[in-house]
């Protein structure tokens, strides 16, 4: 996508809330890789796909600096919550200053920990959406995890999908990462559990229903 053509699309879609604008601009400023992080028009989407499922328990893999889960926590029925699970206590404070800034932080639950660990002890059906963009080399696992914890129905949004266009390019032996990717797709592809499309948003975005 064009500059132009992105900047056009930015002028025609909600606009991006202050807190976020803050965020986004902090975060590029104080965080490495700061391009892990949603942005306007991707957080607009899944605030929208929020809304459209009317879900009111999402989980999210990969926190960050909570972009994206403010984004979930502004699309969720009233009574909703967002529980955020993210490895990197070194953001912690940073990303908790910014949920204490935001309108939805009551809707909002940070935890700080190893995902797999955290998944295993949730209960079986009882979310509506589950959001996973962590460790590209565990994104097999971490879908075996949460495909148990999600209701009949239910959806998986999937980021960074196609890895930057590595996922249609030779495969280097040390690159686990895209492995990772690629092996996810593949798996997903063919599971009979879910209905599965491809949307290629920024770096890819799977989304996942299931059966």
């Amino acid at each position: 996508m064009t500059e132009e053509l992105e900047k056009y699309i930015l002028d025609h879609i909600e606009a991006e809330p202050q807190v976020l604008k803050k965020l986004y601009r902090d975060t590029n400023v104080n965080v490495l890789r700061p391009r892990m992080m949603s942005g306007h028009l991707q957080g607009r989407i899944l605030k929208m796909f929020t809304r459209m499922t009317r879900a009111k328990k999402v989980l999210e893999l990969g926190t960050f600096t909570g972009y994206s889960a403010q984004c979930f926590a502004e699309g969720l029925e009233e009574d909703g919550v967002v529980y955020t699970i993210d490895h990197n206590d070194e953001l912690e404070e940073f990303t908790t200053a910014y949920f204490e800034q935001s309108p939805y932080r009551d809707k909002i639950c940070y935890m700080i920990g190893d995902a797999l660990e955290t998944v295993a002890k949730m209960p079986d059906a009882d979310f509506d959406l589950v959001f996973i963009d962590a460790d590209k080399r565990e994104y097999l696992k971490y879908y075996e995890a949460v495909l148990p914890k999600l209701r009949k129905g239910g959806f998986i949004l999937a980021d960074n999908t196609l890895w930057d266009g590595k996922v249609v390019e030779s495969l280097a032996h040390n690159d686990e990462q895209t492995r990772g990717v690629m092996e996810f797709n593949d798996f997903v592809a063919k599971d009979e559990r879910v209905e599965t499309v491809i949307i290629p948003l920024r770096d890819g975005l799977t989304i996942l229903r299931k059966n």
